[in-house]
């Protein structure tokens, strides 16, 4: 007899071990990739490399949510690790004959990490109590913090690590993020046993999960569910706030005039104390999202990242406000995806879960390609102070687009619930008149039985056989008259 809690305990700790290794893999790869491309390319294009890891990572969550479903987390999370691992090899291929269509290609197959690392915090959640799932959820989200913290720092090391083989400092970094994530993908691929999402029933063999809709069906139901929307827009809101700032405060930083290696030490600080805000207080955010409850959360990381925009946009080169602002912009984002993902995981049917939470990822992906995008058109024409300005605007925009859609819902629903009452009225009407007229208290009964608010009040209102006193003590249909 398998025990869910055990089951449980297992997948939160090895998932966590996993999340420490593909952090320090992602980030190190990360750090340099804008500079990377810069450096081969252009400045006005260097945001594009940002938007292709997280378009791979966009278009992954399809193949990954299939697996999920028909496999379970296990070959989804571990295929997303290889992909990774093969897309960072190509990375230092690229630079090493002059490629820039290898190198993007080498940025879009990265994106699969991605991918693996969002799959990671709801394969948390499979199996944890409904009080709990916030977090459970957090918890792995807060692993990421001890890998990607150091990332940064292990970037400007690992750089001229391979100096002597005739590898460009800024590629090196992805040779040794491709050994971790190929590192991760074999842990998942061995130890991940049972499957938390087959035992839980949504996934592989045993339930539904199989059988049912993919993504588009999946789609509706969270357009349906004013909740799940909202989860799902406030990890699309902070994913584009957060990366279209972020993929370019390298290339600020290099704009000062530094040399590569000065460049690579204060990016990693800044980068340092950014991701420190997106995971290390994750549990916090877990925490406040099952004690506060969902929205006041999500609420919460919207106005941290309209605060993040102010200091980021208002630092100039001085790497001091800039390390703060790419902190509290990691606080906004650590509190829209955790209390984001939650929403969306308990919102949605079990049986569809694993497609929302790819769609989820899908959307993600999609907000934060756009802004990666358009980010380095924006620096280029304009400046580094304008995007966050466009970042800021767009947030606050999409949050009341939000907040009326949900309103918009409710008032559906409510005038959904009044018609499908009164076609229950008129259907109880229609089956009194149909019932044999010589038994009146059976058409009576019938009439009464109704379910119609009306009825069901004077059903409640009636008093009990022993009240009635008499025969009517065993006579159900005398109490309902």
């Amino acid at each position: 007899m398998l025990d869910p809690r055990a089951i449980q305990r297992r997948t939160l700790r090895l998932l966590f071990v996993t999340q420490i290794i593909s952090g320090v893999g992602v980030t190190t790869g990360s750090t340099v990739g804008a500079l990377l491309a810069a450096d081969r390319a252009s400045v006005a294009v260097s945001g594009l490399a940002g938007s292709a890891v997280i378009v791979g990572a966009a278009l992954f969550a399809l193949p990954a949510t299939a697996i999920v479903r028909r496999r379970g987390r296990r070959p989804s999370l571990a295929a997303g690790y290889f992909v990774a691992a093969l897309g960072a090899m190509l990375v230092v291929v690229a630079a090493l004959r002059g490629s820039i269509p290898l190198l993007f290609a080498g940025f879009f197959l990265f994106g699969g990490a991605t991918t693996a690392n969002l799959q990671a915090r709801y394969a948390a959640v499979d199996l944890a109590p409904p009080p709990l799932r916030g977090r459970h959820l957090s918890f792995i989200v807060w692993a990421t913090t001890l890998g990607a913290v150091a990332g940064p720092q292990f970037a400007a090391v690992s750089g001229t690590a391979l100096a002597g083989y005739g590898v460009p400092t800024l590629a090196a970094p992805f040779f040794f993020s491709a050994l971790l994530l190929a590192t991760a993908g074999l842990a998942l691929l061995i130890f991940l046993r049972p499957d938390p999402a087959i035992v839980a029933g949504t996934a592989g063999g045993q339930g539904t999960a199989a059988e049912t809709g993919g993504v588009g069906r999946a789609l509706e139901v969270v357009l349906a569910r004013a909740p799940a929307t909202l989860g799902v827009s406030a990890m699309a809101i902070g994913q584009m706030v957060m990366s279209g700032v972020m993929a370019m405060t390298p290339v600020h930083i290099k704009s000062a005039g530094h040399d590569a290696a000065h460049t690579l030490r204060i990016v990693g600080v800044v980068l340092s104390f950014h991701i420190a805000g997106m995971y290390a207080f994750a549990p916090l955010m877990g925490w406040l999202t099952d004690r506060l409850g969902r929205r006041p959360v999500i609420f919460a990381g919207v106005v941290l990242l309209l605060g993040a925009c102010a200091l980021a946009g208002t630092a100039g080169h001085n790497a001091t406000q800039l390390s703060a602002g790419l902190m509290v912009l990691g606080l906004g984002w650590s509190a829209s995806t955790v209390a984001g993902a939650t929403l969306v995981s308990e919102s949605v049917p079990p049986e569809l879960r694993a497609s929302a939470q790819g769609l989820s990822d899908l959307i993600m992906g999609l907000a934060g390609a756009t802004a990666g995008a358009l980010s380095g058109a924006i620096v280029g024409l304009w400046s580094y102070a304008t995007l966050t300005l466009v970042a800021a605007v767009a947030s606050v925009l999409t949050i009341v687009w939000v907040a009326l859609f949900g309103e918009m819902m409710r008032r559906r629903d409510k005038s959904g619930g009044v018609i499908r009452r009164r076609r229950r009225a008129a259907k109880g009407r229609r089956r009194a008149a149909r019932a044999p007229k010589g038994d009146d208290n059976e058409s009576r009964g019938a009439a009464c039985c109704a379910p119609t608010k009306f009825t069901c009040r004077a059903a409640r209102r009636a008093p009990s056989g022993a009240e009635r006193g008499g025969d009517e003590a065993g006579n159900p249909t005398a109490v309902l008259l």
